[in-house]
């Protein structure tokens, strides 16, 4: 089991800044690939990043490019994400998830947190 918990979400006005935080706990942390999805309300969950186990890989979702960063740190079991320009269609539900291999879909990650929201106004 991986025990996953998100932090750093909150209320941020248009072209703000978050840093969303996930800690995980129980299995080897740097065995997982990590992801963040978000939910906004009457949506489906949707990808919006991914990092392999060692960092050594990222992948986003297009309407993300440019403006938000995913990292990892191994030795403190966090892995993050950057949200720079934040626009109000950010605004979601924003979970962090584990998967044993690198990927986008929701279907591949066996592990998730419980959220955080991000809220953006305009």
């Amino acid at each position: 089991q991986v025990q996953l918990v998100e932090s750093g979400g909150g209320l941020v006005q248009a072209g703000g800044s978050l840093r969303l935080s996930c800690a995980a706990s129980g299995r080897t942390f740097s065995n997982y690939a990590m992801g963040w999805f978000r939910q906004a309300p009457g949506k489906e969950r949707e990808f919006v990043a991914a990092i392999s186990h060692n960092g050594g890989s990222t992948y986003y979702a297009d309407f993300v490019k440019g403006r938000f960063t995913i990292s990892r740190d191994n030795a403190k079991n966090t892995v993050y994400l950057q949200m720079n320009n934040l626009k109000p269609e950010d605004t979601a539900v924003y979970y962090c998830a584990a998967a044993p291999r690198y990927g986008k879909g929701k279907e591949e990650y066996s592990y998730w947190g419980q959220g955080t929201q991000v809220t953006v106004s305009s």
